[in-house]
């Protein structure tokens, strides 16, 4: 997830800018530039890249004026370089904007302006709208912006600065926060708070459509009409600790509470809510193509692993291919039978996985193609595999993956989707239910997490025991691996997750009285079967905490207690029900006082085999 920073006053921008950019560093990033108002010209330096690459290019030659911005970039389009570094300016250097987001139809964009003559120096999304000021000015600063908003489409925090106008900057956002930090002669804009919290305490939070004019004296607010804004200031009363966690107690806790953000983006671009239809503008496979792979392998660890598992029944129910999930450590070492109509789909958070990138090799190796699913722009899974689908969750610091994994489930329906239209195995009606159900997934999710009073109390309630069993049938036992997986890496409680249809081969010697058991009945087709279940467990006095939609009345008379997520469709519902099962990890983790973000024995990324 990118950084950005602005300041105008009275002091010297740079120091201020490289200083708020460290603040940010923590929400990772690959490379960090600066532009600033120096004299009559705008300067820019960037490079790939960490802050320190920047300061040493810089040192002994510091921009010299009084307002500037600063970027700290995670790659979405583009690999990581210093023509790809923001701030990016348009050919003649006299309009500047930093970006964070995704500017869905900046491709069209593009042509468009390169027909008009315009050259581009890097391959971001981003580039185009500094060249579209430049096309659309008018000689109005808030007048431009404001055609240049009615252009583009996606979502965006923007920050622009122009020559023809030294003493403003304008911003304004659609999806991504943006934060106005109000001080003495001198105000501040940014991403997030920490970037701006050692300077000042008040501020305001921009709102989606919002434009702000902010120069030294004062900061104005409109709408894109015209129409002036009143924002209520607040007073930051947070540490800077706990304002790089947005003033939540732990990343986890915050990465939770970003999975909204997270899955409105990775859907960007390929959603079209207005025809009710997937795209992959970046894969352009044929339907011939698809037609000749007889076999998918997906391929993973851990919590991807898990992803993977959702993903087969996506593809196979949606797209009616055969798929193999293989844990990647277990791959090469069983000789898998892979030709050149096989499609091997590896997914990795971070894209450099050991044994994920040794699987991906592998797979190649035997001629198979490949398809890399990671969230991480320019790292080896995306430059190995012959084609890459990103993830744009932005970058975990906790150790445990939550938007992370929704978001790669999320990916693997929409490909199922895809594939399944190519396919013609999908039919045209129930794929544009299945998009209509996407569309709506951010808000039912930000739903969800407003309610978790019920959760935080199961999870103290529950938190001394020490075995807790997650059952689930269809894909509700995808999601079950996954739930176990959350609360025995950061609360340490011994969980496992069964089939629950695997009860009576062995698993009911072990529910006894008292047990936590966690039952989860989103899939209709084996919703009456999980009902018998749970009632087997019941009968051996287990305590069941059922995960089922609003309006269940079913699960109300047989568990003891019931977790309701917004209805949806049963290939949707694993985005939901997750939710929970993170939530319920998380809070027995810190009843228990372990420590949430790093877990003992744990690594973010497994570099080595």
């Amino acid at each position: 997830m990118c950084g950005i920073v602005g300041y105008i006053g009275k002091e010297q921008a740079a120091p201020f800018l490289l200083d708020g950019m460290s603040k940010l560093e923590y929400r990772g990033y690959d490379s960090a530039g600066i532009a600033v108002m120096e004299g009559a010209k705008i300067r820019l330096e960037k490079c790939v890249g960490r802050l320190e690459a920047l300061r040493a290019k810089i040192a002994g030659d510091m921009p010299v004026g009084t307002i500037g911005i600063g970027h700290t970039r995670w790659a979405t389009h583009g690999r990581p370089c210093d023509r790809n570094s923001h701030p990016h300016a348009d050919s003649s250097g006299k309009f500047v904007v930093v970006h964070n987001g995704i500017i869905e139809n900046y491709l069209v964009l593009k042509e468009q302006l390169i027909e008009k003559g315009h050259v581009f120096l890097s391959e971001t999304d981003t580039e185009v709208v500094a060249h579209l000021m430049a096309d659309l000015w008018d000689g109005d600063f808030e007048s431009t912006v404001k055609k240049v908003l009615k252009e583009i489409k996606g979502s965006y925090s923007l920050v622009f600065m122009t020559e023809y106008e030294p003493k403003k900057i304008i911003c304004t956002k659609k999806d991504n926060p943006l934060v106005i930090g109000l001080g003495e002669g001198e105000n501040f804009i940014a991403s997030d708070i920490p970037a701006i919290i050692s300077r000042t305490r008040r501020t305001f939070i921009m709102s989606d459509g919002e434009i702000a004019t902010v120069s030294a004296d004062g900061v104005w607010v409109q709408d894109i009409n015209g129409t002036p804004i009143s924002k209520k200031v607040f007073v930051v009363n947070w540490n800077a600790e706990a304002a790089e966690k947005g003033g939540f107690e732990h990343f986890m806790l915050k990465e939770i509470y970003e999975q909204p953000k997270a899955i409105r983006d990775t859907m960007t671009g390929r959603v079209d809510k207005e025809t009710e239809t997937i795209a992959f503008p970046e894969l352009n496979w044929t339907p011939e193509m698809m037609a000749s792979i007889n076999k998918i392998f997906i391929v993973a660890c851990g919590t991807a692993y898990h992803a993977g598992i959702v993903g087969k029944y996506y593809l196979e129910q949606l797209a009616r291919v055969p798929v193999e999930v293989d844990i990647a450590s277990e791959f090469r070492y069983r000789s898998p039978l892979i030709d050149g109509n096989t499609l091997c789909i590896v997914i990795s958070q971070s894209g450099e996985t050991s044994d994920t990138l040794a699987a991906l090799r592998e797979a190649k190796k035997l001629g198979a193609r490949t398809l890399g699913v990671t969230n991480v722009v320019g790292s080896a899974v995306a430059r190995e595999s012959d084609q890459v689908v990103y993830t744009y969750a932005g970058p975990e610091i906790a150790v445990a993956s939550t938007k992370a994994y929704t978001t790669q489930i999320l990916a693997m329906l929409m490909l199922a989707i895809y594939v399944g239209r190519l396919r013609g195995t999908l039919g045209e009606a129930r794929a544009k239910e299945l998009v209509h159900g996407l569309g709506l997934v951010p808000e039912q999710v930000h739903e969800l997490l407003e309610n978790v009073d019920q959760i935080k109390v199961f999870a103290r309630q529950y938190a001394s025991c020490e075995d807790a069993f997650f059952l689930g049938r269809s894909l509700d036992y995808a999601v079950a691996l996954e739930g176990a997986l959350k609360l025995k890496e950061i609360s340490y409680i011994h969980a496992e997750a069964y089939a629950a249809g695997e009860l009576k081969h062995g698993t009911l010697a072990l529910i006894v009285e008292g047990v936590p058991v966690i039952v989860l009945a989103t899939q209709s087709d084996v919703y009456d079967k999980t009902v018998s279940n749970l009632q087997e467990v019941k009968a051996r006095e287990a305590v069941v905490i059922a995960i089922g939609f609003v309006g269940d009345e079913v699960l109300k008379q047989h568990a003891d207690s019931v977790i309701y997520i917004p209805k949806t469709d049963k290939y949707i519902a694993p985005l939901m029900a997750v939710l929970p099962l993170q939530l319920l990890a998380y809070y027995a983790a810190l009843t228990r006082g372990c420590d949430v973000d790093k877990p003992r024995n744990l690594a973010k990324s497994v570099t080595v085999e």
